[in-house]
């Protein structure tokens, strides 16, 4: 990728492909790149994360389920690790969760097949519709409505027990963005409720900044697929995420590429965003303690 400055705006050169962008400051001054669903790519401090994420999401929702090697397997065994956290913290069984950023329902499942009252939203109308599909699939009784995590608008019940959001969903979000997210998620909670949520080990990533995660074969011969990212860190701390999902196709394959911006949020930040939310303070699990694949915050509302 090659950059030409042009005084406010500038020129980015992907292939054979050139967009403009253009940059003003921000509060930490720190500039964020956006990328719209025309290609036009803006640098600013009032980026939102609707339109880009909701296409991401949207056109992955079919798709999801082969990220993993066995979804299946991975539902039951991430519902395992985190009833197991989030019962050690409450102290009591079936609780009134709300998985504010569901996808297609990895975790809200698993959960539900426990004996949790779950109801999850998302951005996405198509991950919404796939969680609902797998859902009554399951036989398992839980709603998902669609919703933003930031206002959370849709979501008119309070007094929850639980508030998630996994999978690394905060990232999609603004410094601005994420206290007003964390804030809501707060005011859902009951005295004494817990958020959950987590995030990729940006600690270690920023001391590497890696440019690709190495593509893993999943299936068997006749029934393969290769999936991998690449990383374009197009900022110091904010990349785009190219997710490459490769199908056998008879005697060929079929590529689907998917992009998505992300910002690379320390554990400091985001320790920090909630204690300004009123939360108590903040702790986190790493995946060698907790075994969850992902680092967790856990934080508990007065």
């Amino acid at each position: 990728m090659r950059l030409r400055e042009l005084g406010h705006s500038a020129l980015i050169t992907a292939g054979k492909a050139t967009y403009r962008y253009q940059r003003s400051a921000v509060s930490d001054n720190t500039a964020i790149l956006r990328q719209t669903r025309s290609g036009m790519l803006l640098i600013g401090g009032c980026y939102s994360m609707a339109e880009e994420v909701l296409s991401f999401y949207n056109e992955l929702a079919g798709y999801y389920h082969l990220l993993f090697e066995d979804w299946d397997l991975s539902i039951r065994r991430q519902a395992s690790i985190l009833d197991s956290i989030i019962s050690h913290e409450l102290r009591h069984k079936h609780l009134r969760i709300l998985d504010c950023a569901c996808g297609i329902g990895t975790q809200s499942l698993g959960l539900a097949h426990l004996g949790h009252h779950l109801l999850g939203c998302d951005l996405s109308s198509a991950q919404v519709a796939r969680a609902n599909k797998e859902a009554k699939k399951r036989g398992l009784d839980l709603e998902f409505r669609v919703s933003d995590m930031i206002h959370l608008k849709e979501i008119p019940e309070t007094g929850f027990d639980v508030v998630s959001a996994f999978d690394n969903a905060l990232p999609h979000l603004s410094v601005g963005e994420l206290a007003q997210a964390v804030e809501t998620m707060g005011l859902k909670l009951k005295p004494g409720g817990l958020l959950i949520a987590s995030i990729r080990d940006y600690d270690a990533l920023l001391e590497l900044r890696p440019s690709m995660q190495e593509p893993t074969f999943f299936g068997h011969v006749g029934n393969r697929r290769i999936v991998h990212q690449v990383w374009d860190w197009i900022e110091p701390a904010a990349y785009l995420l190219h997710l490459y999902i490769t199908l056998e196709v008879g005697e060929g394959w079929r590529t689907h590429h998917f992009v998505s911006w992300y910002r690379a949020v320390r554990r400091q930040e985001l320790s920090k965003a909630l204690r300004e939310a009123g939360f108590h303070e903040p702790v986190w699990l790493m995946p060698a303690e907790s075994g969850y694949y992902q680092p967790l915050i856990l934080a508990r509302r007065p």
